[in-house]
């Protein structure tokens, strides 16, 4: 795909009764629902930019346009005149970069979190010397060779992977095709964190191949897990167990139903140097833990880290159902005065509601307790101040008896 112009090439105008004060402020979007869409709007290329106006007060900011989306304009620039080229593109990265630095001694990170770093859309994990971008808005997916060649210039990065694959880009109507945009990878990329080695697939791995956005609710974990028995429910790589073995943990059983996944958290166990006292179980994990339940396992520690099962408000209730249960088959097995962390990725579920769902299931399995801590995403991951979908992450803690 050619990339447009790095000007805006159209005009699009707020309806006459919608309040432009939120774009004024700093809001990122604007709806389909929100704009005049007239057949010169729905004729802009997806990825065009344009100059969004009020109807009063005339320009309000440069955006990018996709007439295919429910999100119509994201806001790129509060300058209705900025042009979005190199330059553009150099200063929010090293901006970006410049935070991550001063928050980490190794370049194990994300590195730019879509619209709270500027950049709409796009995320980027970085493996070392390997940055895996995934262009989830139209302008990004239009501009990817200038956006790989920024990166690489400003971050050193030397091997760019595309990840395609994701909700938000069917959201935006891009194709799922996963790619090398420059270098190669081999296999796993072996990444420090917390004390322990996770290994990374990002060629073929969930997301970019690691969740970063865990690490601090990963070391909160570790700390309440020396001396202890280890349940890490929805395992993915082992991102909780082999943090808590790191910090002193006597063992941990990973459980996740992906094979490929509980591989790489065994082979991560034996870099980090505790192979001996991890172990994994393969299976769904509501099932799973029901066994261990009738088994009358008990562990010190249960953390249950499982996918958004409330991606959107339409699976809200649903989400929050199995939010009550993993809640429910969670408390049954933590020891009496052990701890039970349960973990949220779903915007649609606020911290309230997603708090209630785990009382909820706390008070099912007959047990009672204590919350001692929350936890949100790690600082490289930050918030835009109104988005509330880029605070997504919730980490609940409880002490149990």
């Amino acid at each position: 795909m050619n990339a447009p112009s790095a000007s805006a090439t159209g005009t699009i105008r707020l309806r006459p009764k919608i309040d432009p004060r939120p774009v004024r402020h700093g809001f990122p979007w604007v709806y389909g629902n929100q704009v005049v869409t007239d057949r010169r709007t729905k004729a802009l290329a997806p990825g065009s930019l344009a100059v969004l106006e009020d109807a009063e007060r005339g320009p309000l900011a440069l955006v990018t346009v996709n007439p295919d989306s429910k999100i119509i304009a994201r806001v790129l620039d509060p300058d209705p005149t900025a042009q979005i080229d190199a330059d553009w593109m150099t200063t929010r990265i090293a901006r970006a970069l410049a935070h991550r630095d001063r928050l980490y001694a190794a370049p194990f990170y994300r590195l730019i979190h879509a619209e709270a770093d500027g950049l709409p859309g796009v995320i980027v994990d970085r493996f070392g010397d390997v940055a895996v971008i995934q262009p989830n808005a139209a302008w990004a997916d239009a501009r990817l060779d200038l956006l790989t060649e920024v990166l690489c210039d400003v971050t050193g990065v030397t091997t760019v992977l595309m990840n395609g694959a994701g909700r938000a880009r069917k959201l935006e109507g891009l194709d799922e095709v996963s790619r090398p945009l420059r270098g190669a990878v081999e296999g796993p990329i072996p990444v420090p964190m917390n004390g322990a080695t996770y290994l990374a697939d990002v060629l073929g791995g969930q997301k970019t191949g690691l969740f970063f956005d865990q690490r601090d609710n990963h070391a909160f974990a570790a700390g309440l897990a020396r001396g202890g028995r280890v349940l890490d429910v929805f395992s993915h790589v082992g991102g909780f167990g082999l943090a808590a073995l790191a910090a002193g943990a006597d063992s941990a059983l990973a459980v996740d139903g992906s094979v490929p996944a509980l591989d790489l958290a065994a082979q991560g166990a034996a870099a980090s140097g505790v192979g001996e006292r991890f172990q994994t179980r393969q299976g769904d994990a509501f099932e799973v833990m029901t066994t261990l339940a009738q088994e009358s396992a008990q562990f010190d520690l249960v953390i249950c880290d499982p996918p958004a099962f409330a991606p959107s408000k339409q699976a809200l209730d649903a989400g929050l159902r199995a939010y009550e249960r993993v809640a429910r088959l969670g408390a049954s097995l933590v020891a009496p005065g052990g701890y039970l962390g349960l973990c949220s990725c779903s915007h649609a579920a606020t911290i309230e509601k997603f708090r209630a769902a785990c009382i909820r299931g706390l008070g099912r399995a007959g047990r009672q307790g204590q919350v001692i801590h929350t936890g949100f995403a790690a600082p490289d991951h930050p918030q835009h101040p109104q988005l509330a979908e880029s605070g997504y992450l919730k980490a609940l803690f409880f002490r149990v008896w």
